[in-house]
């Protein structure tokens, strides 16, 4: 056999023994056992719903700020001689208190001139009774007729009682005078700024301190629109005086490296709505601040304070609490039907806060609800639930939120 033929005949038999092999691997190899398909079913968490009573909380902020506020000024004018040790930044005072002195000796004698007056002043008048009366005497001796005030000096006498009061009302107001020397506290307070000191000049009207009052603090509080609904606010003409017609209030603040909690109430709303943010602002009163009246130590509520604040509102019958990741889009969430398949459910939502949801109506009692997280949902897709009760099982916290 030549060259030439080898090579055609030995690619055409390598490729028939190749095509045989593959035929008898076909013919000797083993069926195919198929599996029925099965449904992917994630683990989800559920709650179970139980309709109950729920109190409403409407969550705000606010600054401390006091209740009453003045500029304390001077009456009279002088040099500042002497002052408080509580007449500074911060310092404490009661009602009362001389926080100001300032230099009395022109006033003292200027009550000193003006005693000499009224002196003076009585003497006239009892000398000019004294004449009156023998004036009068020798009228009726004379038998003259009709007297004339003139004659008997019952002008001289209203002349001299006028000079008196005038000369009297010198005095008191001297005295006054006197008294404007020793700037008193006008209520219990506290000094927020002094701009006077020892030696200046003072003049009458000019501020020598700004002082707030300690029996009262007030925490403005902007409330949506939308929320005034969960609240009785004393808004009407009748109750927006009263002290008790608000609801409570819970104010926290981190002071002194703990967090801490004050009571209060909301005592009145403002007349208007604030044209930029479109709220209300309610106003909260706390008793006693700085806790003066109590024997216990209680943390001060201090003025100038950013505080978070719950207005107790509104209770609600047969509402359902349930956790925030429960409501999904357009006020609907996911039921768990008695065959573990998923269902859309439409819901009334009352109140949505940070950490749960409020439902008013569209869930019976003993439903279960999904709260795990699922990125792609259909209406009866299969789950499997755990959790029920709205607590968590260990697996449900291993597995995690599956999608």
């Amino acid at each position: 056999m030549s060259e030439r033929t080898l090579k055609i005949i030995l690619p055409i038999g390598i490729l028939l023994v190749g095509a045989l092999i593959a035929v008898v691997m076909i013919k000797s190899r083993a069926p195919v056992k198929t599996r029925p398909s099965s449904e992917y079913a994630p683990l989800v968490r559920v709650v179970e719903t139980q309709p109950g009573t729920h109190q409403l909380v409407v969550r705000t902020h606010g600054t401390v700020t006091p209740r009453t506020e003045s500029s304390l000024v001077s009456e009279v004018s002088g040099q500042v001689v002497d002052i408080a040790p509580s007449f500074a930044s911060g310092g404490f005072f009661e009602k009362g208190d001389v926080l100001l002195k300032i230099d009395p000796r022109d006033y003292e004698l200027a009550v000193i001139t003006a005693r000499g007056q009224v002196a003076q002043a009585r003497v006239r008048l009892e000398t000019e009774e004294a004449q009156a009366r023998v004036a009068r005497e020798e009228w009726k001796e004379l038998g003259n007729g009709e007297n004339s005030p003139l004659a008997t000096r019952e002008l001289q006498v209203q002349e001299a009682r006028a000079a008196l009061a005038a000369a009297e009302a010198a005095l008191e107001r001297a005295q006054r005078n006197l008294k404007r020397t020793r700037i008193r506290a006008p209520f219990a307070g506290r000094v927020r700024e002094k701009n006077v000191d020892v030696g200046q000049y003072v003049l009458p009207g000019i501020p020598v301190a700004t002082i707030y009052a300690v029996d009262f603090a007030e925490v403005r509080l902007p409330i949506p629109d939308a929320e005034l609904a969960f609240l009785d606010l004393p808004v009407d003409y009748h109750n927006s005086s009263s002290s008790s017609a608000g609801p409570q209030v819970r104010l926290y603040a981190d002071f002194a490296g703990e967090r801490r909690m004050w009571q209060g109430q909301i005592v009145r709303v403002e007349g208007e709505i604030d044209p930029v943010s479109r709220m209300v602002h309610a106003v909260a009163q706390i008793d006693d601040p700085y806790g003066r009246d109590h024997s216990d130590k209680q943390q001060p509520l201090a003025v100038g304070l950013f505080v978070e604040a719950e207005i107790i509102g509104r209770e609600v019958d047969n509402a359902v609490l349930l956790p925030r990741n429960a409501l999904r889009a357009n006020n609907t969430v996911l039921v768990v039907d008695d065959n573990d398949r998923l269902r859309f459910r439409s819901v009334d939502v009352l109140r949505i806060d940070r950490e749960s949801v409020i439902i008013g109506s569209g869930l019976d009692r003993g439903e279960r609800v999904c709260i795990s997280n699922l990125q792609a949902v259909t209406d009866g897709m299969k789950v499997r639930t755990s959790g029920v009760s709205g607590t968590p099982t260990k697996e449900a916290d291993e597995v995690g939120d599956e999608t």
